[in-house]
């Protein structure tokens, strides 16, 4: 049997992302050959897939991809952040990428799932082959895209640990017939502000009915007591203040706080030489929404 060295293991350890224990155990199953390791890894962790599916995912990469007037944004999870620095799990992300562009812009994880993987079987196959190598659970949790007719998208990751990867992505569509290169510009730094400032819709008209009640409910109880008229000014008021808060177009733009983003488009139409419409937005924060286990002391 050969020996086998610290180095050979922290080899495998980076090409998969397993264990240290887990690379020890494949390699001396596999004489020390690795990519023999690489397969016993897969085989191994095929076996216990269902097990690691039930673990938290909230690490992971969120990724976009934008090809001429088209964009799309995808989740990949996994358990940790040390394995979205994997080559292997980032090589992953962008084959996911790569087929949930060809299904834009109506796109989901769903069909993303059962679409083909380049490189072969599905994308869920795909998945369970990478649980298999590297040892976590992962998930598509979830993916979007947008489309624009004539205009561009613009696109910013934050975070960014690879091209096109990183914590925090975000597509805006931008409808002009203007000058292509001037609205890409505008489209990065649109999307720049959306990823820092959080927006929940594009206007007032894009959020959702219940989320109004729920704010109005809260201003009127507040001011509870206050004669009828005074309260209706109050509350209306209030919700003012709450579209600048969560609104696109309301909010201060951050590049220039003295401007709405509304008033900041307005004047980019100058340079772009057209009209400009923002059509939609997509912003993923990585593991947003996911309950995470608490960490006892």
């Amino acid at each position: 049997m050969a020996t086998i060295s610290a180095g050979l293991v922290k080899d495998l350890r980076e090409k998969t992302g397993a264990g240290m224990m887990d690379c020890k155990n494949a390699l001396s199953e596999t004489n020390g050959d690795i990519e023999q390791a690489v397969d016993w890894l897969r085989k191994k962790g095929l076996a216990k897939a269902a097990k690691k599916s039930g673990r938290v995912a909230a690490e992971g990469l969120v990724g976009l991809a934008v090809d001429k007037n088209l964009g799309v944004v995808v989740e990949v999870n996994s358990e940790t952040d040390f394995v979205a620095r994997n080559d292997d799990f980032q090589a992953l992300v962008r084959g996911v990428l790569a087929v949930a562009l060809d299904h834009a812009p109506q796109v989901n994880a769903e069909t993303v799932l059962g679409a083909h993987y380049p490189d072969g079987g599905t994308v869920s196959e795909a998945i369970a082959n990478a649980i298999a190598t590297i040892g976590e659970n992962m998930t598509l949790r979830r993916t979007h895209g947008l489309s624009v007719a004539e205009g561009a998208i613009g696109h910013y990751v934050h975070g960014s640990i690879a091209d096109g990867l990183g914590r925090i992505g975000v597509i805006v569509g931008l409808k002009s017939a203007g000058d292509k290169a001037r609205l890409a510009a505008l489209g990065r730094q649109l999307a720049m502000h959306i990823a820092a400032a959080s927006p929940v819709a594009l206007d007032a008209a894009g959020l959702d009915p219940a989320t109004v009640a729920r704010e109005r409910a809260v201003l009127a109880e507040k001011n509870a007591g206050k004669p009828a008229n005074v309260l209706e000014k109050i509350v209306e008021s209030g919700l003012k203040t709450f579209y600048k808060e969560v609104c696109l177009l309301d909010q201060a733009y951050v590049h220039d706080p003295a401007k709405t983003v509304a008033q900041a488009i307005k004047e980019a139409e100058k340079t772009v030489g057209a009209p400009i419409a923002v059509t939609g937005f997509v912003r993923y924060a990585l593991g947003e929404g996911v309950e995470k286990p608490v960490e006892e002391a």
